[in-house]
């Protein structure tokens, strides 16, 4: 039985096959590049994904430019980024028309901008007109910087598919018990669901991991749309709440009545009230509070000031 969303066309394998790198062209390991093979999983990721005429697309890394052009087949307006000059010559070769319609009139169904450059270079949340959605494969020693860069400030994507290290997903998605920083900073700005694992032969070359495709829904602004207790910060408040976080996971393995009066200028007392406030054991190691236990701490505590670590930087500085 086939369970596909019906509207986005399939995907021909033996035109999958044809893209793939030819003796001439040889992967790049220094950009981590791992081209997506198996047509199975092409079509699940489009499945994720849900192109529709009129969407808009940030894609990072198109690669061979296998996705993009399911995406554009569906109608969907595509921005893509690509690093690798060589990848984005043959994509300007195989797009040429839906380039030209971009250029023509921007955001048009099925037409495509192609920005040649290091996407940690550029301004991600600027270059699509919201709303818009985020598609990508990402290189995984640059997971964590781009998911800061498009989850960090508006105009937040409403929805990001992306093929990641299965660790990192991992990561991302955990529960109570096994959380990392990671995983508060995403969790506090979206739902994560991993949607499916991905094996190592599904790639050419084949990496030397497991992947994950995960699905992040951002929360938007506003403590009813939020779905967590209390709702998003105000901005003036995030990088306080964010440095509060970043000291206890700087020694995730020790309790939190220690380690936070250690990294912070916070009284054990002041400490102490809060975590009764919040019902929260003062034994308990950083990687076992929940998002809304943050929260909740953060409130109690109010603005905690420059952890110790910054402040010991300034010293030196001075």
């Amino acid at each position: 039985m086939d369970d596909r969303r019906p509207g986005h066309p399939r995907l021909d394998p033996a035109a999958v096959r044809r893209l793939l790198p030819d003796a001439d062209f040889r992967p790049r390991h220094a950009l981590s590049q791992n081209f997506l093979a198996d047509v199975e999983v092409l079509e699940r990721i489009l499945d994720e994904a849900s192109p529709a005429p009129g969407r808009r697309i940030l894609e990072i890394g198109p690669g061979l430019g296998i996705l993009t052009g399911g995406l554009l087949d569906a109608g969907t307006s595509v921005t893509a980024v690509e690093l690798d000059s060589r990848l984005a010559e043959r994509l300007r070769e195989r797009f040429a028309g839906q380039l030209l319609a971009g250029e023509a009139e921007p955001g048009a169904p099925g037409s495509l901008r192609l920005i040649e450059g290091d996407a940690l270079d550029q301004d991600l949340v600027s270059l699509v007109s919201p709303p818009y959605e985020v598609v990508a494969n990402l290189p995984y020693h640059i997971t964590s910087p781009i998911l800061h860069a498009l989850l960090g400030k508006g105009p937040r994507p409403e929805r990001l598919v992306l093929m990641v290290q299965r660790e990192v997903a991992e990561r991302i998605a955990a529960r109570p018990g096994e959380m990392s920083y990671l995983s508060v900073f995403v969790q506090y700005h979206a739902s994560a669901r991993i949607a499916f694992l991905v094996p190592r032969a599904a790639f050419e070359p084949q990496p030397d991991v497991e992947s994950a495709l995960i699905v992040l829904e951002p929360r938007q602004s506003g403590a009813a749309a939020s779905g967590i207790r209390g709702g998003r910060l105000a901005a003036s408040e995030e990088d306080d709440f964010w440095r509060l976080v970043q000291a206890a996971f700087r020694e995730r393995r020790k309790m939190l009545k220690n380690v936070l009066v250690r990294q912070l200028p916070v009284e054990p007392a002041r400490l102490e009230f809060a975590l009764v406030e919040n019902g929260i054991d003062g034994d308990r190691r950083p990687q076992t509070l929940s998002v809304e236990e943050w929260l909740g701490l953060y409130g109690s505590l109010g603005a905690v000031g420059p952890d110790v670590r910054g402040r010991r930087a300034e010293h030196a500085r001075a």
